[in-house]
């Protein structure tokens, strides 16, 4: 007897013959390869850190790596207390240069005020003897009146050293005879402490060396010659 052949047409139709699409309840679709492979993954890493943590808890490696935290924070904080440190040396380098440069500008201000000083008053010393000397030079008034006394006998004496005078440069000078006292010895006589310098010049053009003051004396100056 012939087996009759079952083929799919041979049954009647049913709900599982159109299946909705997509995988439903059990029956899922395929999963890509990283989706297989992400648990392996995950336990291989979660195995590999535990067994690090284990190792570096056993062999005090941990250790190393908090106390080298640690030190880089210590580091840091020293680092920034030199720079700190060297900021304040520096601030106090500088304010001490400052000073420092103050003190040497007021030393030198007040070495160059006491300088001058100095100079000034040895300009003004200066000035004040030329001041004297131009002022004894210029109190000979060689337009003073001279009169010249002849009495040493010698005629025409007096003419002589009248002669004198005004090759000298004195303009108004004239020659007489004694009359009154007469002093011991050679001498000219001046009136006025103003006439002192002309009279002492009179003097030494005419080689006397007595110079007097006499008041009431006719001319401001008086030569009196005697042997």
């Amino acid at each position: 007897m012939a087996r009759d052949t079952m083929t799919y047409e041979s049954y009647e139709p049913d709900s599982f013959d159109n299946p909705p699409k997509g995988p439903v309840g059990v029956h899922r679709g395929a999963r890509s390869v990283m989706a297989r492979l992400c648990p392996f993954i995950v336990v291989i890493l979660v195995a590999a850190l535990c067994g690090v943590g284990a190792w570096a808890w056993i062999s005090g490696e941990y250790k190393n790596v908090v106390g080298g935290s640690s030190q880089t924070v210590t580091t840091s904080k020293s680092d920034s207390s030199s720079k700190a440190e060297t900021k304040n040396s520096t601030k106090d380098d500088s304010s001490s240069t400052s000073t420092d440069s103050s003190k040497d500008s007021t030393s030198d201000s007040a070495k160059s005020d006491t300088d001058s000083d100095t100079t000034s008053s040895n300009e003004n010393q200066n000035s004040d003897q030329q001041s004297q000397q131009s002022e004894a030079i210029a109190t000979v008034n060689k337009a003073t009146q001279v009169r010249v006394v002849n009495a040493t006998g010698i005629q025409g004496y007096a003419g002589q050293q009248a002669d004198v005078l005004q090759t000298a440069g004195y303009t108004s000078v004239e020659a007489t005879n004694p009359s009154g006292t007469l002093p011991a010895s050679s001498v000219v006589w001046y009136q006025n402490e103003t006439d002192k310098a002309t009279a002492e010049d009179v003097a030494t053009t005419l080689g006397i060396s007595a110079v007097e003051q006499v008041q009431g004396l006719a001319v401001p100056i008086t030569v009196v010659l005697l042997n």
